[in-house]
């Protein structure tokens, strides 16, 4: 029925063991980035480009996992970074955990049906349970107090140790930019990587930073006027070929002298519109240059036409694409446009104080690249976390204590089902151990030791009690007032795809692939020599 070469694989041992096994592995390699102390993956990509992470978004990204069953991990994980924006690591961990719980339950010789339905069962459950686990609630968004105290533990996450200083920055860039009606648009917040200097040296400027130089010698305007043009300032090349016959010199000069005085008359009603910044996405040419330095305009160039869409956001300007002298309502409004050096880098700055910003941009300054990339991926979790917080500032305890209190509230729950499902929500129990567990053993606890103790703890009511990483030994911590708080909407929506993946694979019993269209594959390095 198929085409030769198309691969088959179908029951038990074929395809649902030969999934989960795949699956385990791929959860296993992220498994040890998870947590403050969790460890980097070096990923190097398609494209030979290094990555030094352990953001799980990241490594799922760059990674091409080929095998079908693991693709399914990484399409709910990619689904969480859409929703929520953190808690890729959770979907990937749970849902290898919730599988292989499942392959004991199937070796026990119970059904995949039977098993699918325990896990929606304790899913309802837990998602039951959840709502009555928050400790806190960030009530006004505008507080700066308030949701650093939210920010804080997803970035801990990724950033351990700078957590105060970038929850500040993002808190800062977050509130300055909050729209009064509208939802709040995470592409709002910019990062500008600068090399040199330390972490401490980052600030939250209003507006937009580009490493660029200017073009003419104007180097600072305030309370600036912005024309924003997409095309290039230069003297315009007309449509059709022209042929122009020329007799004498002085015609000569003439006609030279036309295009000259064309261009200084376009420039210089620039100038009368009242724009003192010129911003071009194409070039500036000398001569244009020459004027618009007669004219004393300041002009900056800004090749990518992504971020002369997100400037006339900022400043308020619409883009032109024809040179021709702005209106008012088409000119932008910046407090300052200046080029500041920050280490070696030479960048333009259009600065906006007060409200009207609508755009704010964070500089991080590091010693490598791949520092700054890993704490551009801390502030992008701090920033989504704050998109969670508008739609809903409800928090959960994190360190463990959540996931901990849902395993021993689901193994109580469990003892009441009648029937075969009894396993497989205790399995599910058994699963979300696999959290704590994990962060002890990157933090060089024993586990074993440390979940007894948890367990303890929260049979005497102490449900916020969570893992202290930094304490000696075997030692417990109290979430809340520690600071150490997860939100609420990832956690449910992460369960939630780690059960929906984890119970798709479950239920997969054959594995049809067809076969590979094209012919042999190209060599490896390139094309060959001719010669070879």
């Amino acid at each position: 029925m198929l085409k030769d070469g198309a691969r088959y694989f179908s029951g038990l041992e074929e395809a649902v063991y030969r999934n989960i096994t795949a699956c385990k592995q791929f959860a296993d390699t992220v498994r040890s980035a998870y947590g403050p102390n969790g460890m980097n993956k070096m990923i190097i990509n398609h494209i030979e480009k290094l990555f030094v992470t352990n953001d799980a978004a990241t490594i799922i990204n760059e990674l091409e996992v080929e095998h079908p069953a693991a693709k399914l991990m990484v399409f709910a994980s990619k689904m969480q970074e859409a929703e929520v924006g953190d808690g890729t690591n959770f979907v990937i961990i749970f849902s290898g955990a919730l599988l292989l719980a499942a392959e004991e339950l199937l070796r026990l010789g119970i059904t995949t049906s039977e098993i699918v339905e325990g896990y929606e069962n304790a899913l309802n459950k837990a998602l039951e349970i959840l709502p009555t686990l928050i400790v806190h609630e960030v009530k006004d968004v505008r507080s700066e107090d308030q949701v650093k105290k939210g920010i804080r533990t997803a970035i801990m996450s990724k950033q351990y140790g700078n957590e105060d200083i970038l929850a500040t920055l993002v808190t800062q860039a977050c509130i300055s930019i909050l729209p009064e009606k509208t939802t709040f648009n995470v592409d709002n917040v910019r990062v500008c990587k600068i090399l040199g200097g330390g972490l401490n040296n980052s600030q939250v400027i209003q507006g937009m930073v580009f490493k660029r130089q200017v073009e003419g010698e104007v180097a600072r305007k305030t309370n600036a006027k912005i024309a924003v043009y997409t095309c290039a300032v230069d003297v315009t090349q007309t449509e059709t070929k022209g042929t122009v016959l020329i007799k004498s010199a002085d015609e000569l000069l003439k006609f030279s002298r036309g295009e000259e005085s064309m261009l200084e008359n376009q420039i210089k009603a620039i100038a009368d519109s009242g724009a003192e910044v010129v911003v071009s996405g194409g070039k500036f040419g000398s001569m244009a240059l020459h004027y618009m330095n007669k004219y004393n305009l300041m002009a900056v160039r800004i090749p990518s036409k992504f971020d002369i869409r997100r400037l006339c956001k900022t400043v308020g300007a619409t883009a032109l694409s024809k040179l021709m002298p702005p209106t008012k309502e088409e000119l932008g409004y910046a407090d300052m446009v200046h080029i500041d050096e920050l280490g070696d880098t030479i960048v333009v700055v259009f600065k906006l104080d007060g409200k009207e910003s609508r755009v704010s941009t964070v500089l991080v300054r590091g010693s490598t690249e791949n520092y700054m990339d890993d704490i551009e991926r801390a502030i992008d979790d701090g920033v989504n976390t704050f998109k969670g917080i508008t739609k809903d500032g409800r928090f959960v305890p994190g360190a463990g204590a959540t996931e901990l209190e849902l395993a021993a509230q689901l193994a109580l729950y469990a003892d009441t089902l009648p029937g075969l499902e009894q396993y497989a929500v205790r399995k599910f129990a058994t699963a979300l151990e696999m959290f704590p567990k994990t962060l002890a053993e990157s933090s060089g606890i024993r586990s074993s030791e440390l979940l007894s103790k948890l367990y303890a703890a929260h049979k005497e009511g102490k449900k916020d009690y969570g893992i202290d990483i930094d304490g000696d030994g075997v030692a417990l911590i109290d979430t809340v007032e520690a600071g150490i708080l997860d939100l609420y909407l990832t956690k449910q929506w992460a369960m939630k795809y780690a059960v929906g993946a984890a119970c798709t694979i479950l239920k997969i019993d054959q594995i049809i692939m067809a076969k590979r269209a094209g012919g042999p594959k190209a060599p490896a390095g390139g094309g060959r020599d001719e010669d070879d």
